[in-house]
């Protein structure tokens, strides 16, 4: 028997069945799942739009197409239609990033007509805890950064950035749209520092946060402080905040090759279960 099969835009009435989807894999989908929650369907305030593929008329996965292209619970035969749906509009994301095994699919039908990438990250562990560390104590120094504390915070995010990437994320629109994310990170009390003579030398963020799981991202320690164990007990901080305050799950995916962050998580008892894949423009 043939199944039916399309894929479409969301309808915004459907936020019921996508959150639905989303809360099928809590981890993975963290990131967009916490969009989702504040912003619903709508593509504005959502930030792109959420595509749908169903059978039979049932929404069955998800793929976000905006700054990122996410899949999100996505098959192989999904990940087929939703590479076809983002080949026909032609390439408007700056990577395609998300698990790695429909990460993986999508960039290998997109490849011929968006390559090449300027990067692709194949396999980045995905790590996660439910507890904060019992033998690392939390810096007492680490806390939320203030929402006048901008001009403090923002220096910090732009190196992390541009050393993580490869770019620095103030090109194009002049860093409105990064300094505009790091603001909301900062108003909603999920942008954490140990702040040192009015210059940060840890940081990190909470980047999503649903009831079910959050994700933290953006650690970093300033170069010249590198060594001194301050992202162990800065992590154990947030782990802090994160679990009692924020979701029963903490996650993050880290590069492969980062050796020594791979190693500091592990300290603070985050373990790997499954890896992500970033595909960079």
């Amino acid at each position: 028997m043939l199944t039916t099969t399309s894929t479409r835009v969301v309808d915004p009435g459907e936020l019921d069945d996508v959150l639905a989807i989303l809360h099928r894999e809590p981890v993975n989908n963290a990131f967009i799942a916490s969009r989702v929650h504040a912003a619903g369907l709508d593509a504005v305030r959502l930030g792109g739009e959420m595509w749908g593929w169903y059978q039979r008329g049932r929404l069955s996965a998800l793929c976000y197409a905006g700054a990122n292209l996410v899949p999100l619970c996505a098959g192989p035969e999904a990940v087929r239609a939703f590479a076809e749906r983002a080949r026909r509009q032609g390439r408007r994301c700056s990577s395609i990033v998300g698990p790695a095994g429909p990460t993986s699919g999508l960039w290998s039908y997109l490849e011929p007509h968006w390559g090449p990438a300027r990067d692709v990250r194949a396999h980045q562990p995905l790590m996660v805890t439910r507890e904060v560390p019992h033998d690392v104590a939390p810096d007492p120094l680490v806390r939320r950064i203030r929402k006048d504390e901008m001009d403090v915070v923002l220096p910090a995010c732009v190196a992390m950035f541009t050393e993580e990437v490869g770019v620095s994320p103030l090109a194009g629109d002049g860093g409105l749209v990064y300094q505009s994310r790091v603001a909301e990170l900062v108003g909603a009390g999920r942008s954490f520092a140990r702040v040192e003579d009015g210059e940060i030398v840890f940081k990190a963020e909470i980047g999503a946060a649903t009831p079910h799981a959050c994700q933290i991202q953006g650690v970093w320690v300033t170069p010249k402080r590198r060594g001194q164990g301050l992202s162990e007990t800065g992590m154990a901080a947030v782990l802090r905040y994160a679990l009692q305050e924020v979701a029963p799950v903490a996650s993050l995916y880290v590069n492969d090759f980062n050796e020594a962050a791979r190693a500091t998580y592990r300290r603070v008892g985050f373990r790997e279960v499954g890896a992500f894949m970033s595909v960079l423009f």
